[in-house]
């Protein structure tokens, strides 16, 4: 007809796949939708399905040997801790080098960046030592 609209393209997840291995990432297939990426010593899990709205990046952080360290906000410095317990100070430069691996996987799967997390690099948990007992 004359006003047809085209239906927008929704990737599968091969083409992510390809798409994360055009922009430099290693990535790996987890099964259930699930990714392993990673690129230049960070890593994430990204979770893809066929619908646009539903890509979520899971666990980013430092590869620390096979695990992956999410960064945790400990109040007067920034770690990286694995979920079996190894816990890593982060500096300066890995900080950057993370905002812009978080920059340039968000940009290949497609989601968007918002401007809180445009400034700089944020933390999942914020665990400050002056609260005692308090569960993650």
């Amino acid at each position: 007809m004359f006003f047809r609209r085209d239906k927008p393209h929704v990737d599968t997840f091969d083409e992510y796949v390809v798409k994360l291995k055009k922009a430099g990432f290693y990535a790996e297939s987890l099964g259930d939708g699930r990714l392993r990426v990673a690129r230049d010593g960070f890593g994430a899990i990204v979770t893809v399905s066929d619908l646009p709205t539903h890509r979520h990046v899971k666990e980013e952080g430092l590869l620390m040997g096979d695990e992956i360290g999410v960064l945790v906000n400990g109040g007067f410095q920034q770690f990286f801790v694995t979920a079996s317990g190894r816990r890593r100070a982060a500096l300066a430069d890995q900080l950057k080098a993370l905002h812009a691996f978080d920059e340039d996987l968000r940009e290949a799967v497609g989601i968007e960046s918002l401007y809180n997390e445009g400034l700089g690099t944020t933390s999942e948990r914020h665990m400050y030592d002056r609260v005692q007992g308090r569960e993650v």
